[in-house]
């Protein structure tokens, strides 16, 4: 059982399944000739979970709402093979902003994937055992805009519950070195996933802010 815990290894697992990602897009051509498919996308977004569930009650609504649209992108991708057809026929079907569209959880899932991105951004230029200030930043900047008032004052209450940077590493199965290396891979290919992800809506005058 010991040994089991010692190869969980949460944050090296996302890292490298989004460096896979972006290594698919990057051996094409970050144009709209690119194709992804939605099976890799949506397993690689699943392994982003454990790290909300890390984060605690401050991140639950997102934790809750993140996995209930990845596991619809994971459904998709048994009858879709790509991101690309999947806003396609959403798009035939006049859905796109449907709450339960393929499209529009697409896009919420982009979002928590560009949270997780921020947050280790902060992480690694922040100094300090406390999250709160980064996890803070990351919130503001990605998902408080499309928040309700009530949401926003749960997660600005639970920020106070939050664990401490050594305890994060401590559940991540990291040191602060290994830690701090898994999180730059996992901003700069999840970067290029997510300006990808953009450019499909972006290129099919969907907008990315609703």
């Amino acid at each position: 059982m010991a040994n089991h815990a010692a190869e969980e290894k949460p944050l090296r697992k996302m890292a490298e399944a989004f460096k896979d990602l972006a290594n698919t897009l990057n051996s094409q051509t970050l144009d709209e000739a690119a194709k992804m498919e939605v099976a890799p996308f949506s397993h690689a977004c699943t392994l982003v979970s454990p790290l909300f569930r890390c984060l605690g009650i401050a991140f639950k609504f997102a934790e809750l709402d993140y996995v209930a649209k990845v596991g619809d992108l994971a459904e998709a991708s048994k009858s879709i093979t790509t991101l690309h057809t999947m806003m396609d026929q959403d798009i035939q079907a006049n859905c796109v902003r449907k709450a339960g569209s393929h499209t529009r959880n697409l896009l919420r899932v982009k979002r928590g994937l560009d949270m997780v991105k921020v947050l280790f951004e902060e992480i690694i230029a922040a100094e300090g055992n406390s999250l709160k200030d980064p996890a803070s930043k990351a919130y503001t900047q990605v998902f408080a805009p499309y928040h309700g008032w009530a949401i926003r004052k749960a997660v600005s209450a639970g920020m106070y519950a939050l664990p401490t940077r050594q305890q994060l590493m401590i559940k991540l199965n990291e040191d602060e070195d290994s830690a701090r290396t898994q999180m730059q891979n996992y901003v700069a290919s999840c970067e290029t996933v997510i300006s990808y992800i953009d450019k499909l809506f972006t290129s099919r005058d969907l907008g990315i802010d609703w």
